[in-house]
């Protein structure tokens, strides 16, 4: 059987830690940002966890390998 291939749109936005959990980007951070505070939006700078039952959908569109 032949290899399977990633999602391409998915390898781009998503890599997966050493633990096998997957990371992403915070959303709201591209425009807008006038009125969010300084706080928040060094906040928005760092990576997240991708939560338990969106990795589970992730793992079929990353197979690793």
């Amino acid at each position: 059987m032949p290899k399977m291939k990633s999602h391409r749109g998915a390898a781009k936005r998503f890599k997966r830690t050493g633990t096998g959990k997957f990371k992403r980007h915070q959303a709201y951070a591209s425009h807008l940002l006038g009125h969010k505070s300084p706080k928040r939006k060094r906040k928005l700078r760092k990576s997240t966890i991708v939560t338990a039952a969106d990795a589970h959908r992730l793992a079929r569109l990353l197979p690793e390998g």
